[in-house]
């Protein structure tokens, strides 16, 4: 796909948003997690990780049909985070936890709360996919709290 048409997608989302977030595309993320997007609270930057984006959109689904809204999908999330009125208290809550139990259960709280504003943002007929993704990106919160989905 044509870097004139990510930024076309991303352009698009990020205005329907009214979102000030500050936006970088790069093609790989810079350690060993398989990110597709990171929102960076004190810069108010997302960055999204084109190749990882493609990666995760071939593992999930065996092939590349769904890119286009599998990248719209995970930056509607990232803007979750950035969007988030209640992130900077969550940070603060599991800054100050002693409990790895309880910082593991706020991690999972601001990962919904983005998935919750990525499903109010982009349109209906995305929910179907979107779904399948949250369920892959939420599993490893859940896991590590030993709970079901």
């Amino acid at each position: 796909m044509e870097d004139s048409k990510i930024k076309s997608i991303v352009s698009q989302i990020l205005m329907k948003s009214g979102s000030s977030a500050r936006i970088e595309l790069e093609a790989h993320f810079p350690g060993d997690r398989f990110a597709g997007g990171k929102y960076h609270f004190g810069t108010h930057t997302i960055t999204l990780y084109i190749e990882e984006i493609k990666a995760q959109c071939l593992q999930i689904f065996s092939s590349m049909d769904h890119f286009e809204k599998y990248l719209a999908i995970v930056f509607a999330h990232e803007l979750g985070h950035a969007e988030d009125r209640g992130l900077a208290g969550l940070i603060d809550e599991m800054d100050a936890s002693a409990s790895d139990h309880v910082r593991k259960q706020i991690a999972l709280k601001i990962e919904e709360n983005a998935w919750d504003y990525a499903r109010k943002l982009l349109p209906k007929d995305f929910q179907p996919l979107m779904e399948t993704i949250i369920s892959h990106s939420l599993k490893p919160y859940h896991e590590a709290l030993n709970v079901g989905a």
